[in-house]
C-alpha cells in the first residue's frame, strides 16, 4: 500500500496526487480538529478529509448551513495540516463569496497547508449537501468558480489539487450535474465530486461518463448508498469520503457518558489515561524536553 512517508520531502499537493496515482482507492475519514486528525493517522489511513460539517459544529458549534467564516475555515486547515503529516483534503465552501473570493481561499488553504481544496457551486449561504433547501449558482458562475481556483494555484506556484464539488443533482438532475462536473475538469479540477446520488446505478453512470478521479461522500442516513470500499473501487471512484462518521461516533460516546455522570454513574468505555496521554502526545513531548536543559523528571 502507498502511504504518504512513501514521499519524503514532496508537497502536501504531490503527495495527495502521488497516492492517487497509485490506483487505490483513497478512504478519507473527515476531521473538524487537530486531534481527530492526529487519530486518522495513528490509526493508519494515508489521508484526512477537514469537513466543513465538522469544522462548524466543533469550532462554532452550528449547522453546516454557511455559518462559519473564511477565517474560521483558514484557521482549522492551518491548525489540522500542523497536527498530522497526511495530506488533508479540505473543504472550501463556496469560497465564501464570488471569483476573487475564491482565489483568496485557495492561495490561503494552499498556504496552510492543505493538499486540496473543495470549491462548490451552492447559492450561498450554503448547507450540507444531504439536507434540504439546497440551490446552485448558473453554469457559468459555477465554472468560473473553478477557473478562479485555478488561476489561484498558478499565481501562488502551489500544486494544491482542486475538487470541484457541484450539488445540481439535487434540483435539477443528474445530467446536468454531470455536464457541470465535466466543465468542472475542463476549466482544471482534477477531482470531481457530484453530491448525493441516489442509487447505485447512478454512482456507476457518473464513474464511467465523467473524466479524472471521482470522489463519493458518504453519509450514513444520507441519501446516497454507501457500498463497500471494493464495490466503490470498482466502480471508479478514487476518493472515499466519510464526513460524519467520527463525529457521530464522539458524540455518541459524550453524550451517554454525560447521561451517565448526570446520573452519578461512572462512564463506560473510557480510553486509559496512559493511552490518551500517549495519543495526544505526551510522551514524543518528553522525549523532546529531555534533549534540553530544564526537563522535568
Amino acid at each position: 500500500m502507498t502511504t504518504p512517508q512513501a514521499f519524503p520531502g514532496a508537497s502536501p499537493g504531490a503527495r495527495l496526487r502521488a497516492l492517487l496515482e497509485s490506483g487505490e482507492l483513497l478512504v478519507t475519514p473527515s476531521c473538524g480538529d487537530a486531534l481527530t486528525a492526529r487519530l486518522i493517522g495513528q490509526a493508519g489511513f494515508r489521508a484526512a478529509f477537514m469537513s466543513g460539517f465538522c469544522v462548524s459544529a466543533q469550532r462554532i458549534g452550528a449547522p453546516d448551513a454557511g455559518l462559519i467564516s473564511y477565517a474560521e475555515m483558514a484557521g482549522a486547515v492551518r491548525d489540522v495540516c500542523a497536527a498530522t503529516a497526511l495530506p488533508v483534503l479540505c473543504d472550501g465552501d463556496t469560497g465564501y463569496g464570488n471569483a476573487l473570493n475564491v482565489k483568496r481561499t485557495v492561495k490561503g488553504y494552499a498556504q496552510a497547508g492543505a493538499a486540496a481544496v473543495m470549491i462548490e457551486d451552492q447559492l450561498a449561504p450554503k448547507r450540507c449537501g444531504h439536507t434540504k433547501g439546497k440551490l446552485v449558482v448558473d453554469r457559468t458562475e459555477a465554472v468560473e468558480r473553478i477557473s478562479a481556483a485555478v488561476d489561484a494555484r498558478a499565481e501562488i506556484g502551489s500544486d494544491i489539487l482542486i475538487i470541484a464539488r457541484t450539488d445540481a443533482r439535487h434540483g435539477h438532475g443528474l445530467d446536468e450535474a454531470l455536464w457541470r462536473a465535466e466543465a468542472f475538469h475542463k476549466a482544471g479540477a482534477e477531482i470531481l465530486f457530484v453530491e448525493a446520488p441516489k442509487s447505485e446505478a447512478e454512482m456507476r453512470r457518473l464513474c464511467a461518463e465523467l473524466p479524472g478521479w471521482k470522489m463519493a461522500n458518504l453519509v450514513e442516513g444520507g441519501e446516497t448508498p454507501i457500498p463497500s470500499q471494493a464495490t466503490l473501487s470498482e466502480m471508479g471512484y478514487g476518493v472515499a469520503a466519510w464526513p460524519l462518521t467520527l463525529m457521530a461516533t464522539a458524540m455518541r460516546a459524550m453524550t451517554d457518558a454525560l447521561a451517565a455522570m448526570r446520573a452519578d454513574r461512572a462512564p463506560e468505555g473510557l480510553m486509559g489515561f496512559a493511552e490518551l496521554r500517549e495519543r495526544v502526545g505526551f510522551e514524543a513531548y518528553y522525549l523532546d524536553e529531555a534533549r534540553y536543559a530544564g526537563a522535568r523528571d
